[in-house]
């Protein structure tokens, strides 16, 4: 459910507003990054994701079912904790099985199960056998995938985020601003942000190298892929968001 204006126990000095944006942002709730729908406090530059700002209090999974997630506001307990879906540390919100010890980006927790634009279709497997076109290996002890109908097209969960996190380093770790939708960040320094969201095009000709033909629709299929598995794990998997990825993705 959506709302026009909330108030948050994270940031109770103002109400925040729901807004939509196509430029980066950084999540003060799960301090993961964002692009699309969140809820932002305009005074205080304070962002959210929709799924940070409106949590559910526990969810259940597919992928665990004898397991309760609770949302909490930050890890328990001193001990370092990791996302069970794409291998990153949790810093932030999450989603915890008190039970069983798996925890939960709040975005990964709504990882949608089928990913569908009509020409693509994606579905998200626990663990899978086939080769992850983004880094050439079978498998990974905990991240989840993103598999094709057809198979032929595979992608890690982790190999996903390390290449946000790769591309857009200085908004994950950095210390200033951290929002670049305002004035005090110029079109040509964001022109320099979005060109470094890298495309599979170099990965994918070393799988097919005897087809020039056949790379350029693998790449073409698995570009797309791609881009609606990154809106995903950015918090808004919507076809819109797929295409605002596209357009930011190095050629």
């Amino acid at each position: 459910m959506k709302y026009n204006e909330i108030a948050h126990f994270s940031h109770p000095q103002h109400k925040l507003r729901y807004e939509y944006s196509e430029f980066p942002f950084k999540c003060d709730g799960c301090k993961e990054v964002g692009i699309g729908s969140r809820y932002k406090c305009t005074i205080c530059d304070y962002d959210l994701h929709m799924h940070c700002a409106i949590p559910s209090p526990s969810i259940t999974h597919p992928f665990y079912t004898k397991c309760s997630f609770q949302f909490l506001s930050r890890p328990p307990g001193n001990v370092p904790r990791y996302c069970n879906a794409c291998e990153k540390d949790i810093t932030g919100f999450m989603c915890h099985c008190r039970s069983c010890g798996f925890d939960l980006h709040p975005c990964c927790a709504k990882l949608p199960m089928v990913l569908d634009d009509g020409d693509v279709k994606l579905y998200l497997f626990r663990k899978v056998s086939a080769t992850c076109h983004r880094c050439g290996r079978k498998g990974r002890n905990r991240s989840w995938s993103y598999r094709s109908t057809c198979k032929k097209y595979n992608l890690h969960v982790a190999c996903v985020k390390e290449m946000l996190v790769d591309s857009w380093h200085e908004l994950y770790f950095g210390h200033g601003d951290h929002n670049y939708n305002n004035n005090t960040y110029n079109n040509t320094n964001y022109r320099k942000l979005e060109n470094r969201i890298p495309s599979l095009k170099g990965t994918l000709q070393t799988h097919h190298k005897k087809s020039k033909g056949k790379a350029q629709k693998c790449c073409e299929m698995a570009g797309l892929a791609l881009q609606f598995i990154i809106s995903a794990v950015l918090g808004d998997p919507t076809t819109l968001i797929a295409g605002v990825v596209g357009s930011l993705m190095s050629k």
